[in-house]
């Protein structure tokens, strides 16, 4: 018989990594959870936690950790403009140190390593839609750039490691996902617009609302991060769905789903705000075999479902 693999998810209570280890549990996988819960939620791996599989651990991974694993889904970094500005020099710390410390424990174990990275990474693009080979338009003293460089600096030890040590890594690039688990107060655009109209609040555009964004259910995603680690591709991969819409656009999806009469509000644009934003998934779809199957207006109806459950709100 076969010996079970371990998998070692960092930010595994988080939004995108409750859900893969939701995958990975229920395909009867040994899972360690790390996570020292700054914007995870126990409550999100709570259906886990006594199951023989499972191991909750509280963690910060700018800390060396000793663990037997045999693979390694490193998550671990808060991903939304209001959590990594809250601190940026802790998310700095967090990208450095973090990959540091997974990629020695990656090599200790001769165990394969993924960076989820981020679309962050190209900055206020100048290339439309951003493929991989495109190398970005980042304002390295701007303030999200504790996020963006240190999730660049992150990619660069990765190579480094697999340069030096033939550490065998995966990396990804994630674009803007949605979906149930995320955070009510996140900043994020799509939690942000169903807050506010479950409240009934007008919906607060930042800019003119021509600026674009490309976005994709957690379930697709998660798929394809499963994919990424079981293929044997080195480089990186942009994972998201390449249908773009404006934000004005997008919040009156929104308002129709929920409050048709409510109302929207424009303020100013937050600095370094990328304007654009879609995915080239070619390299996705040619070297792993994934592209996203679920359509925005099926996205919206789970997410709106799990905010009303959240907030107590009945439609």
């Amino acid at each position: 018989m076969q010996k079970k693999e371990i998998n070692l998810v960092t930010g595994g209570a988080g939004f995108i990594g409750s859900h893969l280890i939701d995958k990975l549990m229920k395909k009867g996988e040994i899972v360690i959870c790390l996570d020292n819960f700054f914007t995870g939620r126990k409550l999100n791996v709570s259906q886990w936690i006594n199951h023989e599989n499972f191991k909750l651990l509280d963690h910060d991974v700018i800390y060396p950790l000793e663990e037997k694993v045999d693979k390694i889904w490193h998550l671990a970094c808060p991903a939304s403009p209001v959590h990594y500005q809250a601190d940026p020099i802790k998310t700095a710390k967090t990208n450095f140190l973090g990959a540091l410390n997974m990629l020695d424990l990656a090599n200790k174990n001769n165990a394969k390593i993924l960076l989820a990275s981020t679309s962050e990474i190209y900055g206020d693009p100048e290339v439309h839609p951003q493929s991989e080979s495109y190398r970005g338009s980042v304002n390295i003293i701007g303030p999200r750039s504790c996020y963006d460089e240190g999730k660049r600096i992150s990619e660069t030890l990765f190579f480094d490691y697999k340069r030096k040590y033939k550490t065998p890594i995966r990396v990804i690039r994630i674009f803007n996902t949605y979906g149930p688990r995320m955070m009510e107060n996140d900043g994020r655009v799509v939690s942000n617009f169903i807050v506010q109209a479950l409240k009934n609040k007008s919906l607060t555009i930042y800019g003119d609302g021509s600026q674009t964004r490309s976005f994709c259910y957690v379930d697709d995603l998660v798929n394809g991060i499963e994919k990424v680690m079981k293929s044997d591709y080195t480089f990186p991969v942009n994972l998201g769905n390449p249908q773009e819409f404006t934000i004005l656009k997008f919040a009156n999806l929104i308002k129709n789903k929920i409050n048709p009469n409510i109302n929207i509000d424009f303020k100013a644009l937050p600095e370094d705000d990328p304007l654009r934003r879609k995915p080239n998934i070619d390299i996705a779809k040619e070297k792993i075999g994934w592209q996203p199957f679920i359509n925005l207006s099926e996205g919206l109806e789970k997410t709106i479902n799990y905010f009303k459950k959240e907030m107590r709100i009945n439609y």
